[in-house]
């Protein structure tokens, strides 16, 4: 029994496939902009500081059940973390706005002040979060340990 050579069957494979996937790069992979007349935009925006902050506000309000005689040290609390997220926010907004003028030496600066400023805020952040860690109950106790130890806000199980 002869056998058939794969020698002349090689080069065409290689020629086949090569050209599958030419046709798969090159073509246009999102058929929905060919279907529309409107382009979508590729900018991703994110929640600013201020957003994430107010969202984390209300699940931490919510999670640690904050009562009527808690509510000024909650108010304190909370301006607190909001001046954060606005000093954060402005810093962010100095950060996209000097992007394509800054050299390596000024971009280390920048992270620097960055790590400073969030130093800064978590100095002025624990004084009145002890307040009100002292008032709370041992059960509101126990769920703000949880959230701040694990970071599972709204999702935490206590027993």
């Amino acid at each position: 029994m002869k056998r058939k050579s794969i020698k002349g069957f090689f080069p065409v494979v290689i020629v086949m496939i090569v050209a599958f996937f030419s046709i798969l790069l090159l073509a246009d992979v999102n058929p929905s902009v060919a279907a529309t007349s409107k382009k979508k935009s590729t900018e991703v925006t994110r929640p600013t500081a201020v957003e994430r902050t107010e969202a984390r506000i209300k699940q931490l309000q919510g999670a640690l059940k904050i009562t009527e005689p808690q509510q000024a040290l909650w108010n304190t609390l909370t301006q607190v973390m909001r001046d954060n997220a606005k000093e954060f926010d402005e810093l962010a907004t100095l950060r996209v706005e000097s992007t394509k003028i800054v050299n390596a030496v000024d971009n280390m600066k920048f992270y620097y002040q960055i790590s400073k400023t969030h130093l800064d805020q978590q100095a002025k952040f624990i004084p009145p979060f002890e307040e009100l860690y002292t008032s709370m109950s041992d059960a509101q106790k126990q769920t703000a340990d949880l959230i701040f130890r694990t970071g599972k806000l709204g999702r935490h199980r206590i027993k």
